[in-house]
């Protein structure tokens, strides 16, 4: 018994010393010996003694000290925590028994979300991650909807905005259009199904493609405020109008109809969005004033009414009675898919050749084209598609690059047009110089897409700071995450000390300037479904910074003559102040009258005007 109890004692080293002497000192210690000294878990061991207290006769030596316990005493811990440290159980107590999971008790557990039930917990992948944005995210996405209704109708848009301030942080928000409304059965769907939507499998240009936004913002305004989203619509003067009061089952991502009845209104044809939801307005960059004022510039053909909780109303007129040309669906190109939606496409085709799949389901595929890419793949052309495994679809997929594809077609993209940006920027913002550019159209993973850019410079704009810059996407402003997106970082890698700016390094430029740029597309890659931010394809970067540079250029032109301009007046008003005392020097030498005099500086002051003349 003495022999195990030294054995132990010269495993732990208990210090001898006192607690200040033991201040800051490390013990070494064997912890494995002390636990197979001690047995397994060391259950059943005694707690580490308290300072002071004495051993009872017979008692065993602690199992194990936690290197904690031999630190300065004001950082040892208590004795029962000590035990726990070092594995050991407090005397008298029974170690908590750790709950077990089957496969089957884990399997019980495990159930399917709806995406409702996803984007409720995950708000913020929306758009919905603060007061103030999301107030500007709901109206956002019922303006968008309500753009394109009009527009895919052929009707001018006429669009009527109002937030109505119910309390410090609640609000009624409300958008009326003149579009071609919505049928009664599909309302409930449209406002109360998320990815319920008419876009999302069209490679077209449009501002809303997943089919999420509106009911989402209904979705949030369910779970901020409690109240449903209201819907009223009417499809034609001599049809009813119905409205609906609509909230969503997240669990199922179905509608629940809470209202549904036959209303009295005085459009002929529309939709009004009416809801109630949390947030908080401001003024400035990144507001709901920004927003509307920004889509009146990119939506030349839209009258745009908005009624704000404080302050003036805005309103702007169309500066056009043309609609935008109608956009053209087209096919994927081959250049921009991939392996997996390849795969689906084999398997789902109505051709029954390769060949012919290539060429009904593909945009610029020919017969010719199919069979060069059934050849470098070293398929036939008349094997049936839904009969090739993964090997001949992955060898189909690295044939297509090898194979010369002409560019997909751009009759799909529908810019604003530089005439239209530059009156847009003169009727928008007060400065001395305007102009705009609207670059060839480009394509990147198979997509068309087009890049303009347009800015203004001097004026009445704010020249102390960094400049505005208005982000722009298929017509729809850009406000937040403007760090990440491409159209930034295409204007950061542009250098405008070329043109006469003042710019830091990796900073946007400083000086009275609003910088406009859009991008339009089939399929506009954003880096997030809140559809914040342009991802930086290296054929989008490309594209910006020659529009950017091509503005850029003018304004340096025009920068560069107005310096010119400066420096030449300058030296005309030192030649207009000695003009005068030319005409006395000449009085005194040649003896002239006064009448003569003043016909000399008069003569001196024309010539020196029609120099001014260009």
């Amino acid at each position: 018994m003495a022999r195990k109890a030294k054995a132990a004692r010269a495993t732990v080293a208990a210090p001898k010393a006192s607690p200040k002497k033991a201040a800051g000192k490390v013990v070494q210690m064997d912890l494995f010996r002390a636990d197979r000294k001690a047995g397994a878990g060391a259950q059943g061991a005694s707690a580490a003694k308290p300072p002071g207290a004495k051993s009872r006769p017979g008692a065993p030596e602690p199992a194990a000290v936690a290197p904690e316990a031999v630190l300065a005493p004001e950082a040892a811990p208590a004795p029962e925590a000590a035990a726990a440290q070092a594995g050991a159980v407090p005397q008298g107590k029974a170690a908590p028994a750790r709950r077990r999971e089957t496969a089957e008790s884990l399997g019980r557990r495990q159930r399917e979300i709806s995406v409702a039930e996803f984007f409720q917990k995950n708000r913020h992948l929306l758009g919905f991650d603060n007061p103030a944005k999301a107030l500007l995210t709901a109206t956002k996405e019922a303006v968008d909807n309500s753009l394109d209704a009009c527009e895919e109708a052929g009707i001018l848009p006429e669009i009527a905005v109002g937030i109505e301030e119910l309390a410090e942080d609640r609000f009624r928000l409300s958008i009326t259009d003149n579009g071609p409304g919505i049928v009664r059965g599909q309302i409930p769907k449209v406002f109360g199904k998320l990815l319920y939507g008419s876009k999302f499998h069209i490679l077209r240009q449009s501002r809303g493609q997943q089919g999420i936004g509106i009911s989402a913002a209904g979705m949030y305004a369910q779970l901020t405020t409690g109240q449903p989203i209201r819907i009223t619509s009417r499809t034609g003067r001599k049809r009813p109008a119905h409205f609906f009061e609509i909230q969503i089952d997240t669990t199922r991502n179905e509608p629940k109809v809470l209202t549904d009845r036959e209303v009295t209104w005085d459009a002929d044809h529309g939709t009004r969005v009416e809801m109630d939801i949390a947030g908080t307005y401001k003024k400035g960059r990144r507001s709901v004033d920004d927003y509307v004022v920004q889509t009146a510039l990119a939506n030349p053909h839209a009258t745009v009414h908005y009624r704000p909780p404080k302050g003036d109303e805005f309103h702007r007129e169309r500066l056009t009675s043309e609609l935008p040309r109608e956009p053209l669906a087209i096919r994927p190109h081959p250049y921009g898919v991939e392996l997996g939606v390849l795969i689906s496409m084999l398997r789902d085709t109505r051709g029954r050749t390769l060949r012919g799949a290539l060429q009904q389901d593909f945009s610029r595929v020919s017969a010719k084209v199919a069979e060069e890419i059934c050849r470098a793949a070293g398929l036939s052309p008349e094997v049936k598609p839904r009969s090739l495994g993964i090997a001949q679809a992955e060898a189909l997929f690295r044939a297509i690059p090898k194979v010369r594809i002409m560019a997909p077609p751009t009759s799909t993209i529908v810019p604003i047009g530089e005439a239209l940006i530059l009156e847009g920027l003169k009727q928008t913002l007060k400065a001395d110089f305007y102009t705009s550019t609207t670059r060839p159209p480009a394509v990147y993973r198979g997509n068309p897409f087009i890049v303009e850019a347009g800015l203004a410079y001097g004026g009445e704009l704010p020249g102390e700071e960094l400049i505005d810059l208005w982000r722009f996407a298929n017509r729809v402003p850009l406000q937040y995450q403007q760090s990440a997106c491409a159209i930034t970082r295409g204007a950061l890698t542009t250098d405008w000390r070329n043109y006469g700016m003042q710019q830091g390094k990796g900073a946007l430029p400083a000086g009275p300037m609003v910088l406009f740029v859009h991008v339009a597309s089939v399929w506009v890659p954003f880096t997030s479904e809140s559809k914040e931010a342009i991802a930086s394809y290296p054929e989008i970067i490309k594209e910006l910074r020659l529009g950017l540079q091509e503005v850029g250029r003018r304004l340096g032109a025009y920068l560069s003559h107005r310096r010119r301009l400066a420096e030449a007046e300058q030296k005309r008003s030192y030649i207009t102040s000695y003009i005068p005392h030319i005409g006395i020097a000449l009085k005194e030498i040649l003896g002239l009258t006064k009448a003569e005099e003043e016909k000399v500086v008069k003569t001196l002051t024309e010539t020196l005007e029609k120099s001014r003349m260009p």
